[in-house]
This record gives C-alpha cells, structure tokens and sequence, in this order.
C-alpha cells in the first residue's frame, strides 16, 4: 500500500465519520427523508456536471447500472434514511459505532453465506466486535437509550453491508464520477416518495443548518463516496477496507468536539475494543506480499 492510498484511506475514514455529526445536525432543524432527499439530488447533479465535464460518460454496463442502482437504494436511501431518522432519537456517536460494524457483518457474511473460511484472527476479530458492541450497547440500554434509535441503524447496517458487497460491480469499468452521482439521484428519487408522502415542509432556518447541508452535500455526500471507489480501484476491496477501523473512534471524537456528547469509560472501551476486532478482521483477509 502507497503513500497515496493511505492518505486517500485516511481521507475517507475522516469524511465517513463526520457524516454523523452534520447529519444530526440537521435533523434537529429539518425533516430527516427530506433534507436527505435534497442532499442526494443536489449532490448527484454536481457529481454527474462534473463527470461529463471529465469527458466520463452515463452509458454504463449492465453490471454497472446493476450495482449502481442497489447502491442507492441500499447506502443511500435505506441505510442513510434510516439513520438520519434515528438520529432524531439517538446520538451521532452511537449511530457512528453502530455503522461501523459493517466491516464485521461483511466477514461473518463471508463465512455463513459464501462459505468463506476465515482464519483465526477473523474469527477472534468478530468476537472482539461483537464484545465490543454488546459493552456499549449494554451501557446505553442502562442509560435509557432509545430502542427504535437503535433498530432503524442496526437495520441500516444490514443495508450497508448488502451495497458493499455491491461494489465491486459499481466501481469496475471507469466512469467512477459519474457512478457516484447516478446513485446519488437513486437514492434521492427513492426518498422522494416517503418525504412527499410523511413529512411536513417544516424548517428551522439558522446559519448551522445551511452549513452542515453543504458540508453534508460536498464532503460526505460526494467526496467521500468518490475517494471510496478510486481507493478500491486502486488497492482492492480488501485492503480498502481496513481503514473502517478508524471510523469507530472518529465517529464519537467529532460528535464529541462539535456536538458536545458526553462517553463513558464503557463506550471508550467498546470503541477500541471494535477497533481492534475490525483490523483484526482486514488483516487477516489480506494476502502476503
């Protein structure tokens, strides 16, 4: 792995993470299916702007408007609808904690579905993650945490990990701008319709609102998705993968700088200790040399 590629991981593990906190952000001031609805189309458009502005093109293959379309649906309209709707219930840091469990639901997918034979390292890293969520979610039960909170990201984690294993499909062939702003607009046309038909055109206007949605829109939304499938293009889905194991601990950092949320000695164990199962994950499905 080059210096290139791991500032590129490093990058997107930062933008990744601080999805959390602009997303709470905004939907303590706006509806949730809304706001995102709006993010995705936004972002979408300058996405493809700047793609064909590349001289990228929107005829893809069958394989790539095949994964291109499970990944808006998948990350986009159910794993982050979902969650922008959690998060009017539960904090940015545990949302972040509980999504940075997709690396450890790919590996045991890999085992129970595609009859992947992980080595002892992957089996005692998915312990340590399992370990890791049970102390913290045991901590926050105790707190009184909302349990629909949880559900809406456990099922949004479910979703995430269906679109990554969609990937491969979606980054291969070129066109990577122009895939990420495709499936932006499918998760925002997606959205639409439960916006449309549940939510009130109800906002609380104010300069933090405005500015997490084009942080939102520019770094999460299209940044980070962008620097996602060049890194997998360049060093494979596997080693692309490893840098998840920062997102546990940069998730609650930036809640707990821009937010103010407060953790416990529980939830700063159970950070780490999902760290460690991640890497301990990655590294064992990566190959010598």
């Amino acid at each position: 792995m080059d210096l290139r590629a791991i500032l590129m991981g490093l990058a997107f593990a930062a933008m990744w993470s601080s999805a959390f906190t602009s997303a709470r952000m905004i939907v303590q001031d706006a509806p949730p299916l809304m706001a995102l609805s709006l993010r995705f189309l936004a972002s979408g458009l300058i996405g493809i702007a700047i793609a064909a502005a590349l001289g990228q093109s929107w005829r893809l293959n069958r394989a790539q408007w095949r994964a291109t379309i499970l990944f808006g649906l998948c990350q986009n309209a159910l794993y982050l609808g979902l969650n922008f709707i959690a998060m009017q219930r539960i904090e940015a840091s545990l949302a972040a904690i509980i999504a940075s469990t997709m690396p450890l639901l790919v590996a045991l997918a890999g085992w129970l579905v595609y009859r992947d034979r992980p080595q002892p390292l992957a089996i005692a890293g998915l312990a340590a993650g399992v370990a890791g969520v049970m102390l913290i979610m045991g901590a926050r039960l105790s707190g009184g945490v909302d349990l629909t909170g949880v559900v809406l990201c456990g099922i949004g984690v479910l979703a995430l990990t269906f679109a990554t294993l969609a990937v491969r499909g979606a980054s291969a062939g070129g066109n990577l701008l122009m895939i990420v702003g495709l499936q932006m607009l499918v998760g925002a046309a997606i959205l639409a319709v439960p916006a449309l038909a549940f939510e009130a055109p109800e906002i609380n206007w104010n300069v933090r609102l405005v500015l997490a949605f084009l942080y939102t829109t520019l770094v999460p939304g299209l940044a980070a998705t962008w620097v996602w499938f060049l890194l997998v293009n360049r060093i494979g889905a596997v080693r692309a993968a490893t840098f998840h194991f920062l997102n546990p601990f940069l998730g609650v950092a930036i809640a707990a700088v821009l937010l103010g949320e407060q953790l416990g000695v529980l939830d700063v164990a159970g950070v780490v200790i999902i760290m460690l199962g991640i890497l301990a994950v990655q590294l064992s499905r990566q190959k010598p040399g």
